[in-house]
C-alpha cells in the first residue's frame, strides 16, 4: 500500500482559536480518512462551528496545523480547496439570483468541467428542475436545502463539511438529503464532517463521533461504542450526560 492510499483526507493537528486570550476551541487532534463520515457533536458553543470554519481556511487558528489530503492549509490551501466543499442552512446563496445563476458562479470558482452539463445532471438527480430558474430567496426551506447541496456537490468533493445540514426539514425531506449523501460518500469516496444536534442522524451516517466540550474533544468512538461505554440506550443520552457534566464512562 502506498503512503498516497493511507493519506487521510483530513489531519488535524494542536489546532486552537483563542480570542483576546480567552480559549475558545483546542487544542485537537484527529483525522478523517478518505470515505469515512465522522461526527462532530457539542452543545451550543462547544466550538463545531469554529472548528469547522477554521478547516475551511475562513478563520485563522491561533496555533496548530490544518492539513487537507497533504496540503497545509496556511500556506497552500488553494491546492486543496478544489477538493472539498460546504453546506449548511445557515450560510443562504444569494437571494436575488437564481439557484441557475447561483449554480453557475460556484461553478466558475471551482472551475467545474463541462458546467452546464453538471447544473444538469444535479438538477435531475437533486430534483431542483421545477425552480431551477427561480430566484434562491423565493424557495421554500426544502428547495433551499436541495439547492444549498447541488452546490456542495458541485465540484464532485472528496472532503464535504456539513453544519446542521438537516435543521429544521420535515422528516421526509431530511431523509432525502442524508440518502444523497450517503451515495456521494459511496461513489467519491468521500470524508465527511458532520456537525449535527439529530442524534438519530449521527448514528445512521457515523462511523465515528468525536464529542467537544468547552472547546475539547472529551470523547471519540464509534456511537455504537459510546452508547456501550456510557451504558445507555441512545447517543442521545450518551450526548445529554457529557452535556450535563455527569457521565460516567467506564475505561475504554
Amino acid at each position: 500500500m502506498t503512503s498516497a492510499s493511507i493519506q487521510p483526507a483530513l489531519s488535524v493537528s494542536g489546532l486552537s482559536k483563542s480570542y483576546n486570550g480567552r480559549p475558545i476551541v483546542g487544542p485537537l487532534d484527529f483525522d478523517l480518512p478518505a470515505g469515512s463520515v465522522t461526527g462532530l457533536l457539542g452543545g451550543n458553543g462547544a466550538g463545531k462551528t469554529t472548528t469547522i470554519g477554521m478547516i475551511m481556511g475562513l478563520i485563522e487558528p491561533t496555533e496548530g496545523t490544518i492539513h487537507v489530503f497533504g496540503h497545509d492549509m496556511a500556506h497552500a490551501r488553494y491546492e486543496a480547496l478544489g477538493r472539498m466543499n460546504f453546506e449548511s442552512p445557515y450560510v443562504d446563496l444569494p437571494h436575488r439570483l437564481t439557484v441557475r445563476q447561483n449554480l453557475r458562479i460556484f461553478g466558475l470558482l471551482y472551475d467545474v468541467a463541462d458546467l452546464e452539463a453538471k447544473i444538469d445532471a444535479l438538477a435531475d438527480d437533486l430534483a431542483l428542475r421545477d425552480f431551477l430558474d427561480r430566484p434562491t430567496g423565493r424557495l421554500s426551506a426544502g428547495q433551499k436545502t436541495r439547492a444549498a447541496i447541488a452546490k456542495a456537490l458541485l465540484n464532485d468533493p472528496q472532503l464535504l463539511l456539513l453544519d446542521e445540514p438537516t435543521a429544521s426539514l420535515d422528516p421526509d425531506t431530511a431523509d432525502w438529503v442524508r440518502t444523497r449523501l450517503e451515495t456521494h460518500r459511496h461513489t467519491h469516496n468521500c470524508a465527511i464532517l458532520l456537525a449535527s444536534h439529530n442524534m438519530a442522524e449521527v448514528e445512521r451516517l457515523c462511523d465515528r463521533v468525536l464529542m467537544l466540550k468547552n472547546g475539547v474533544i472529551v470523547d471519540d468512538a464509534a456511537p455504537t461504542a459510546l452508547i456501550a461505554r456510557y451504558g445507555r440506550a441512545t447517543l442521545e443520552e450518551v450526548f445529554l450526560d457529557i452535556a450535563r457534566g455527569h457521565a460516567g464512562a467506564a475505561a475504554p
